[in-house]
């Protein structure tokens, strides 16, 4: 696939050193003047449909999962559906220019975040990851020829991608001139570009590592008439980005009767290592860091025993308690802590402000509502079924990003 073409840039700061990927104008200060859309604007949703019809029928697109999932989701009939949550009389804007800073780990986050910002209303900066994914470039790509297209001109002020090294002059050049900034990353990364300052009115949005975590209900797994069906969903949520996504879980709590928790777990591991041997490939460093951390965690505590399996491709390790730190023992490339509760509300234990999702098998949905409502845990952002994880929503880390990322005009 050929590399995408370097855009003029012109010579302010350190501007020269950007990889513009989809900026027409010659200025960035076209889009820090453009004017915002309301949420869910015709002009955004025919360029969105168009840019999913485009992807879909795409065949490199089509060689990547997590492209076809992006654009099945920006489809007209699924954006109305979303648009539908969203009705009301009040006046609605975007707020401005939003800079969006995405992750490194999982090349197509960064189209789900300039796609809510474009709904929202605003015009977007999206810094892309720097490492390169084919990904990246076949969604770019994309956008760039839609963006040429004289139907989607009064969009070209609103979409710029770029991409550039390491470097704060930068981002605190594009962190002044934005009414939002968008932080994906570790903790250390968004406390060492919050060292970038913004304007009075605005505000970071910070989507930061998170933790998740499994509850599966034995009971109702022996009973399950397509267990090999559960097992892929927990593959894709997991050894599809390596366990690096913040949705990924790391912990699996079964609860049920002993007996039904030992046949249980028989089938779903078996389940799940055929679909590994078939699909996964593990890499030596990672095979060697998975093995540390069960070193690490038995030195650490007591109750530790690692299950037998036939190889390193997924690594159990059953703990008889759950700490409170449990969060810092998590590895990835399918390493699993196990836990049998005896109760749900046990899983709520070591639940801090970094738990993010809870996936889950075998339970009513109003039975989790009650968990929420009644203990009332710091964390947990979402509750959704097993191979639903990496699913993206307009709710996510607790934000409604819509009403986040747009302001209301009151008329009295």
């Amino acid at each position: 696939m050929p590399k995408l073409g370097v855009a003029a840039i012109p010579m302010v700061q350190n501007l020269h050193n950007i990889e513009c990927i989809a900026a027409l104008k010659p200025s960035f200060e076209a889009v820090f003047a453009a004017k915002a859309f309301s949420p869910f604007c015709s002009e955004v949703l025919n360029f969105l449909q168009s840019l999913s019809a485009t992807l879909i029928q795409s065949v490199d697109a089509k060689a990547y999962p997590d492209i076809v999932t992006f654009a099945f989701w920006c489809r007209r009939s699924a954006l109305l559906a979303m648009k539908a949550q969203y009705e009301s009389k009040e006046i609605r804007l975007g707020r401005g220019v939003v800079f969006h800073i995405t992750p490194s780990n999982v090349p197509v986050n960064f189209a789900y975040s300039l796609v809510v910002g474009l709904l929202a209303g605003n015009s977007n900066i999206v810094r892309v990851p720097t490492k390169e994914f084919p990904q990246v470039d076949i969604i770019c790509a994309e956008i760039c020829k839609l963006l040429k297209n004289d139907e989607f001109s009064v969009l070209v002020n609103h979409v710029a991608l770029i991409r550039y090294e390491h470097d704060s002059d930068l981002t605190a050049y594009f962190s002044k001139n934005a009414d939002v900034r968008i932080i994906w990353g570790g903790d250390a990364a968004i406390n060492e570009i919050r060292k970038a300052p913004l304007q009075a009115r605005s505000f970071d949005i910070t989507l930061a590592d998170r933790y998740s975590l499994c509850v599966i209900n034995a009971d109702a797994y022996i009973a399950e008439k397509d267990p090999e069906k559960v097992a892929l969903g927990f593959y894709y949520d997991t050894y599809l980005f390596d366990q690096n996504a913040c949705t990924a879980p790391h912990l699996v709590v079964w609860i049920g009767s002993e007996n039904n928790i030992i046949v249980a777990k028989e089938r779903f591991w078996s389940a799940l290592h055929k679909l590994v041997v078939e699909k996964y490939i593990l890499q030596p460093v990672l095979a060697v860091d998975k093995y540390s951390s069960v070193c690490n965690l038995s030195i650490q505590k007591e109750g530790v025993r690692k299950v037998r399996m036939p190889d390193n491709l997924i690594i159990r390790v059953e703990i008889n308690s759950l700490p409170q730190d449990v969060d810092e023992f998590r590895c990835k490339a399918g390493y699993f802590l196990e836990y049998s509760a005896k109760a749900l509300d046990e899983i709520l234990k070591p639940v801090n402000r970094k738990y993010q999702t809870l996936s889950y098998y075998g339970f009513q949905p109003n039975i989790l509502r009650e968990l929420i409502t009644n203990h009332r845990p710091c964390g947990i952002d979402r509750i959704v079924p097993i191979g639903r994880t990496t699913d993206f929503s307009l709710k996510w880390d607790g934000y409604d990003l819509i009403y986040t990322l747009s302001r209301v005009c009151s008329i009295v």
